[in-house]
């Protein structure tokens, strides 16, 4: 019998119906599992007592026979970067380490109007700021399917707790691929939405924000799950001033035209480059009409890394100068280089955004969707310089956002919605992602497509754990 920790969101919103079982026994079957788990260090934060008490009182609801929401009764963390109110969010940091919000982030109060019930706050590296998920104030989280290599960043808990059975559901952060990454590290499912579906109020700059609140789970459905609950516009949000658009959906990969990215301006690693080719060949034997394009996406890395720098010299001019040694020194150098960012050199990057986004519009004026490869090689080791040469087939090829993940980057700046789903493993058994980019507000398309890949895929994360 599948142990209730490793069962669907879906899975346990059935049971829930059925009474096959209460939330009572499904959250204390999670909780059980982080403290089984612990080794891996997903968290910085649990909060059991208020877990089991949401759990009770969903579980009162259950047997009064009331209406259910959407979420009822299920376990889901959320990132250390998002608001929660009444729970320590610490941003990674140690300067923070006492922060305890007054009010909820968007995102975490429709979540828990859906009837979801936090578990706890899953680990980042401080402001989300590189490739390890590994702080000063936490230490390092492992990726569950070797101790060697990194399980991605910034939301590598996330992505560890949902692959592990630590909670059915996450809420994460994505700056620069930052769900994507770990999904892809991980083997779980990442969706960066639209800029706006899920509005992130947090951002200093609501008009020129890259960060978004991304939902993470085992499989594309759940996902859809979580993002369905979460989703919608606000209008104290730039980009949701405006009615969604009616969703599209589509029921078959037949006559669907692919925009195939196998790299973007970057090298890719033999192996992972054929994995993601013969995915490609899979959804291509479904009927999708496939052409192979060039977009040189790691061009955009320098632009990308004067917006970074520049909001992460901005987020930490707020730290008092007696706690900067507190901070992380691989982020004292992004914030350093950001501080000697001249405004020519931000309004240049906001102008390379903006020719990047008319890229990305002409190409998905032809097609419906841009795949490639999440990353350009496998998990990196846990000792990789986030600021040094990301080794490719054996030779140092460049810096790693130019290098490892410029397709995720790219929509980031663009404010495309894109996805990673896994699509294999690779010979060291380590997860391999395929990425999907789609044209704005267009989710539930791109969901569509995703869970159809996955099912061609037939990737089986729980396969693998056993």
């Amino acid at each position: 019998m599948t142990d209730l920790a490793d069962k669907s969101a879906r899975e346990l919103a059935q049971g829930y119906r059925e009474n096959a079982f209460s939330p009572v026994e499904v959250m204390q079957a999670v909780l059980d599992r982080c403290a089984a788990r612990k080794d891996l260090n997903a968290f910085v934060t649990l909060v059991p007592e208020m877990a089991l008490a949401g759990a009770r009182a969903a579980e009162d609801r259950q047997q009064r026979g009331d209406d259910l929401p959407p979420l009822h009764g299920l376990p889901y963390s959320v990132k250390d970067l998002t608001l929660t109110k009444g729970v320590r969010t610490t941003m990674g940091s140690r300067v923070m380490a006492d922060h305890v919000p007054d009010h909820d982030a968007v995102a975490v109060a429709r979540a828990k109007a859906a009837g979801a019930i936090l578990i706890g706050k899953t680990t980042t590296p401080e402001f989300g700021h590189k490739i390890h998920t590994s702080a000063p104030l936490f230490g390092r989280t492992l990726n569950p399917h070797s101790p060697d290599v990194t399980a991605g960043g910034s939301s590598g808990g996330a992505a560890v707790a949902v692959a592990t059975g630590q909670g059915p559901l996450a809420l994460g952060t994505d700056g620069g691929g930052s769900v994507r990454i770990p999904s892809a590290c991980c083997g779980t499912v990442g969706l960066k939405p639209t800029q706006g579906s899920i509005p992130n109020l947090q951002a200093a700059d609501l008009f020129g924000s890259n960060v978004y609140v991304a939902p993470m789970a085992r499989d594309v459905a759940d996902t859809r799950l979580l993002f369905d609950a979460v989703r919608g516009f606000d209008r104290r949000d730039p980009f949701g001033q405006a009615t969604l658009p009616a969703p599209r959906h589509v029921r078959t990969l037949n006559g669907l035209r692919v925009a195939w990215l196998p790299q973007a301006g970057n090298p890719v690693d033999t192996e992972i480059a054929a994995i993601t080719a013969g995915a490609m060949r899979r959804i291509e034997g479904a009927g999708a009409r496939v052409e192979e394009v060039q977009l040189d996406f790691a061009a955009l890395e320098p632009h990308f890394m004067t917006v970074l720098e520049t909001l992460l010299a901005g987020r930490v001019a707020t730290v008092a100068e007696a706690d900067l040694d507190l901070i992380d020194p691989t982020l004292m150098v992004h914030v350093e280089n950001g501080r000697s960012h001249t405004a020519l050199a931000l309004a240049a990057a906001n102008a390379a955004r903006s020719r990047a986004f008319q890229q990305v519009q002409d190409v998905l004026s032809r097609f419906d969707i841009i795949a490639s490869p999440t990353l350009s090689a496998p998990p990196l080791p846990h000792d990789m310089d986030p600021h040094g040469s990301v080794p490719i087939n054996g030779v140092p090829s460049g810096r790693v956002r130019a290098v490892w993940y410029p397709y995720t980057i790219a929509t980031n700046l663009t404010g495309h919605p894109s996805i990673s789903v896994p699509c294999g493993w690779d010979s060291r058994r380590l997860p391999v992602g395929f990425h999907m980019t789609a044209a704005w507000y267009q989710e539930d398309f791109l969901l569509d497509c995703a869970a159809m890949a996955e099912q061609l895929f037939a990737f089986d994360l729980a396969a693998h754990q056993r």
